[in-house]
Formats: C-alpha cells, structure tokens, sequence
C-alpha cells in the first residue's frame, strides 16, 4: 500500500437525472492505475452527496481491477476572519470598509451613551445638592447655575452627536445590506464544507482505467413549463423544464433527463390511525329533519399535490409536485445543459410542436367580468403534456400566463388567452322564497333565482361582421334526492344550447357592432319541509 496520498482527480459531473425533489448524478473520470493495491482521491464533489447511495464501476483496459473501499470524505474549512486581500473584488473592499465603519460607529455610540448616563448622574447630584444646601441656609446661586448651565449645554451637544450619529449608522446598515445583495447576487461565498471521494483501489496490471460514480444529492428538482404563441390560427407550443439546485457545485455540459418517478414515496410506509365505526338510534329530531349545506368545490389545476390559494396560477408559496398521471415519464433534454448551482430557476429546452388551434371567445361573468379567448388543439407528441404553466404569446409579444393540463397523447387540450377588451358584461342576481303544497301534507320550500348577464360589443365606427360568444353559467347540483333542482327553460331568454352533469350552461352568441344582449336564466331550488340549513343568499 502506497503511503503518499496523490493529488484530487478531477470528477466532473457527465449526467444527471432530476426527479421530483432530488437528483441522481452520474460522473466520470479517467485514470491511470499503478500495480497493486492505492489510494486514490477524487473530487471535489458535492458534500450533499448521499453516502449510502454512492455506486462505482471501475473498468481497465488490461488487467482486472478492483474497487475495495469508497467513501466520501467531508473537510470543514471555517471561513476567514482576515480583511480581504489585493485580488478580492472591489465588492468585497466595500463591503469590509462598511462593516468596518459600523463597528467603530457602534463603540462611539457606547461612549456617547455611557457619557449622558454620567450627565444625568451629575445633574441629579446636582440638584441634590442644591436642595440640601438650600435647606441649611447655604445657598450659592451663582455657582449652582453655573454648573446648571455647563452639564445641560453638555447633554445638549452629546445628544446631538448621539442623534447624527444614529442617523450615520442606520444609513451605513442600509448601504451594507445593498453591498451584501449585490455581493450575492455577483459572486458566490467560497464553501466552508468540501467533500472528496476516496477510493481503495486494487489493480492487477498498471495501465488506464475508467471510473464511473453514481448517487443521489438532494437540493436539486424541476418543474415543467411551456411557452404558447397563437397566431393565424396555428398554436406553437414549446415545452422547457424549470430545474433549480443548489448542491454547491455548477453542472456545465451535463446530459439532463427528467423524471417524474418519487422515489420518496417507497422509503416510509402510510402511518396507521386506529378509525372506530360505532352506530346509535337517530334521534326525532333527526329523524324528522335533514340537513344540507350549499358548498364550492374547487378541483387543483396542477396536479394532485398542489393546492388553491392566492398566488399566481391558484398556487400557494409552495411549489407543486409534478402531475403525470400516475404513470412514471421521462424526458431527455436535446442538447448538454449548464446548470450553475445558485439555487435559482434556469430553463432547459425540450420539444416544441405546431399544431391547428381552433379559438372561441369564452366568457364566464361569475367568476370574471373579462372575455378570455380559449384555444382549443390535439397533442400531436408521442408522449403525454404533463400539467404545467404556460407563458401565453400573441402577435403583439407577452400577454399572460395560464395553465396547461395534464394531457395524454392525442388527447384534446385547452389554453386561454386573454381576450380583446370590446365586449362589456354586467351580472345582476335575485332570489326569492316561497312555497308550494298544503302545511302538513307534503308542503316544500322554493328558492326561485333568476341571473340576468347584460353584454353589450362596444365597435368602431363602419365595423362590419358579427362575432361569436360562448357564455358558461352554471346551476347547482343535488347529491340528496330531499332536494331537487329544476332549470325552467321556458323562462330563460334564450334557452341555453347545453347543460353538462356538472350544471354549466352554455349559450352560444352571436354579436354584431354595437349589439346589446341580455341572457336570462331562470331555476328554482325545491326542498322538502323536513330540509334544515337551505337558506337565500
């Protein structure tokens, strides 16, 4: 066994596979391997690196060889408390001459506190003094005002000095938090942990030899994401992969696939909860009443791991898991990627496709009093389009982001655009309450509601040709057979050309320049006497 322990052999990462919440990195190395057993230290690596997960392959041209030991060593270098030195940038030199400065500025500060504190002491003594000499007969006014007036002109102008300089300090602070972020943003600290790997090596034969290292580092994920341009008629839709790491190390020239597979989910079985089913005798009360609740439902758009909420997209702060139909995909960019390990969000390239988009202006006034232009298109790829946001594009540049579905191969697909501003809708909403039957003997409460959307098309003056409108509204839906409803047809103007399982309704408009529509709906919501919780509203 050799006792000398060469240089580190440079283990550049070659390829990486990026799951959901982690990554498994593929690296390479050539080497040249002496007879017999060695040492041989590789690196530097990512100190994320997971132990347990390390794999190596050795392969010589001549001779077997053998890997008897692999670990992964971390060293802990504290960083340096010296100023910086003649090749640190001049971002650095700043930034120790601020902090220089508010380290000096607070022990001035210190003094000038300790100082008014000695003030306030010596003008209490004097006062004290004044009132005993006072009461003994012994009164020096002269004196006494005299030193009245020396220690206040003191406190006066160490206050001062004390108020500007708490006015330098917290402009000092202010300049040391912008030299900080610009610091970060332009250059990365130097690593306090570094990890190598150490190999034991046994070779038959000296000669070359390929090394090949896999595992698996956390703080690496991606998303996907894709960009929409509608023009003519023809959608363009391009499709990148949203990867962050922050592993501690930059991957240049990499060969990226993506994948959807949670290899997080087979480490931890389901935690079992005991659930005890018990029964009892209903009550009269009841027995004689059923209770009901009018409710929302809101399905996620992306995926089942993520949830609504008030951020772009229905997104919470969280970022959401990948929805690839509970199927594992995977995806291999086209070309070596860079990917510098600064933890922010770089976009990688992976197919585009042109396809037919068939539009239609869409208006749903409950939600929104906006027209959205939706486009309709097949997926023409040979793989599914994974749920995703989308940069939407028209002929005039950028104009918003959607949402695009998870989407099988063949399959239909919607995006919405934002639509021209020409077309004004006003929603208005009454309810009222009455019944029907005699008390007693099948007596049932009606909730009549009636919707009413005013559009109008605001056009210039000599357009010509009408255009369409689809209006969406939509009516409850009973789960309980105590409570029915029931649309009148005969009173909405005009009836509405399809009503799905779900209770939306749909007109389909045609407006010509300057038209004014009103769409009425009209259902009632009936519910037997022994219903409690259906109120107005």
């Amino acid at each position: 066994m050799t006792s000398t322990t060469p240089l580190p052999t440079p283990l550049p990462v070659m390829a990486v596979t990026c799951l959901e919440d982690r990554a498994h990195v593929e690296r390479t190395a050539a080497l040249s391997l002496t007879a017999g057993p060695q040492r041989l230290r590789l690196g530097p690596i990512s100190p994320l690196a997971v132990d347990h997960t390390l794999r190596t392959e050795l392969a010589a041209a001549q001779g077997a060889v053998q890997v008897l030991a692999a670990r992964v060593t971390r060293d802990w270098t504290p960083r340096s408390a010296d100023p910086p030195g003649a090749d640190d940038s001049p971002l650095r030199h700043r930034l120790h001459e601020l902090e220089t400065a508010l380290r000096t500025g607070e022990q001035q500060v210190q003094r000038l506190t300790a100082r008014l504190a000695l003030l306030d002491q010596l003008a209490a003594d004097l006062l004290r003094e004044i009132g005993e000499g006072t009461g003994l007969g012994e009164a020096e006014p002269v004196r006494w005002a005299r030193e009245l007036d020396r220690v206040a002109a003191e406190q006066d102008t160490h206050a001062e000095r004390l108020r500007a300089l708490r006015a330098e300090l917290a402009e000092l602070t202010r300049q040391r938090h912008a030299a900080l972020d610009a610091l970060t943003a332009a250059e990365a600290e130097p690593p306090e942990l570094t990890a190598h790997l150490d190999l034991t090596v046994l070779a038959e034969r000296a000669g070359p030899a390929n090394l090949t290292v896999r595992h698996l580092t956390p703080c690496a994920l991606w998303r996907p994401a894709y960009r929409a341009v509608f023009a003519d008629g023809r959608l363009r839709l391009e499709s990148d992969a949203m990867v962050w790491q922050a592993t501690g190390e930059d991957w240049s020239g990499v060969r990226l696939t993506l994948s959807t597979a949670r290899s997080a989910l087979a480490g931890d079985p389901p935690q079992l909860h005991e659930d005890r089913l018990t029964l009892r005798e209903l009550s009269g009360e009841e027995r004689r009443t059923v209770e009901v609740e009018l409710r929302e439902e809101e399905i996620s758009t992306l995926g089942p791991d993520s949830a609504p909420g008030a951020g772009p997209g229905g997104q919470t702060g969280e970022l959401p898991g990948v929805d690839d139909g509970g199927e594992v995909r995977v995806l291999t960019a086209a070309d070596p990627a860079d990917l510098p390990g600064d933890g922010r969000a770089h976009r990688v390239p992976l197919a585009g496709f042109t396809v037919p988009g068939q539009a239609e202006r869409v208006a749903a006034p409950e939600l929104s009093p906006l027209v959205s232009e939706v486009v309709t298109f097949r997926n023409p790829a040979a793989h599914p389009l994974l749920a995703g946001p989308v940069e939407l594009v028209r002929g005039s540049g950028f104009v918003g982001r959607g949402e695009l579905r998870f989407t099988a191969a063949g399959a239909a697909a919607e995006l919405a655009f934002p639509g021209a501003d020409d077309i004004r809708l006003i929603r208005e909403f009454e309810e009222s309450q009455g019944t029907s039957g005699l008390p007693g003997l099948g007596q049932r409460t009606v909730l009549t509601r009636t919707v009413r959307v005013h559009v109008s098309r605001l056009s210039a003056p000599g357009e010509q040709g009408a255009q369409g409108l689809t209006l969406r509204e939509r009516i409850p839906v009973s789960e309980v057979s105590a409570v029915e409803v029931r649309l009148r047809k005969e009173a909405c103007d005009p009836p509405p050309t399809e009503v799905d399982a779900e209770g939306v309704l749909r007109w389909d408009l045609s407006l010509p320049p300057s038209a004014r529509r009103t769409v009425t709906l009209v259902y009632e919501v009936t519910a037997s006497a022994k219903v409690a919780g259906l109120t107005t509203g």
